[in-house]
């Protein structure tokens, strides 16, 4: 019983936090998605992701408008430099220390191969399917501390099978070709696909950050 009050509550909250994003649109006309998720985040006091959710939905609905502009009228500095941003620059970072370590590092220089094997696992089995989910899905829809946890457990299993199956597509194809499987082809593989996502993800992020009006 306690269960479904769980989530006849949870499913009450949801509408409120709508029709408070509804009237705030109406009533402040925020300039920016920014500005409209600061004022409810002073009233409602939840996480801005959880509110990102919440306006995206409702644009989806068609029950208030995203103007969508483009990169070149937004500075785009201002986005990568802040903590949004973060996981991005993580990404290219390590992205960039493995291919360095790999192919500066033998096997058989220990103790150095040890994180030589550590990135190249984390470099083939979970950075180019975390760009792809990060792509596809940039937004957690989470709203609750389990249902979070559940996310990043699903984001976490998502990222390795696509990982995977990315690594072997690209393996397929440096074996018909004329580099054929050498080292340096696989690795500077992947981290072009790691990077190409991993930027359309936060250009895509980036870009969902705009201005919000009612229609």
């Amino acid at each position: 019983m306690s269960y479904f009050k769980d989530i006849y509550l949870s499913s009450k909250s949801e509408i409120n936090i709508d029709e408070n994003i509804i009237e705030l649109v109406k009533k402040k006309k925020p300039e920016s998605v920014k500005e409209l998720i600061y004022s409810l985040n002073q009233d409602l006091k939840l996480d801005e992701k959880v509110l990102l959710e919440h306006v995206l939905r409702l644009e989806a609905k068609g029950l208030i408008k995203v103007e969508k502009r483009s990169l070149h009228s937004m500075p785009a500095s201002f986005y990568l430099k802040s903590f949004d941003a973060f996981w991005y620059w993580l990404t290219i970072a390590t992205g960039i220390t493995t291919v360095v370590t790999v192919l500066t590092i033998s096997q058989n220089f220990y103790p150095w191969a040890y994180l030589r094997n550590f990135l190249g696992a984390i470099f083939v089995f979970f950075l180019p399917g975390y760009s792809v989910v990060k792509a596809i899905f940039p937004f957690e829809s989470a709203v609750s501390r389990t249902s979070k946890e559940i996310e990043t457990i699903l984001r976490i299993g998502l990222s390795i099978g696509l990982s995977i199956a990315l690594v072997s597509i690209v393996g397929l194809f440096l074996y018909y070709s004329p580099w054929g499987l050498q080292l340096t082809a696989i690795v500077l593989s992947i981290f072009t696909i790691t990077v190409i996502f991993a930027t359309a993800a936060v250009a895509r992020n980036f870009i969902v950050t705009n201005r919000v009006y009612c229609e």
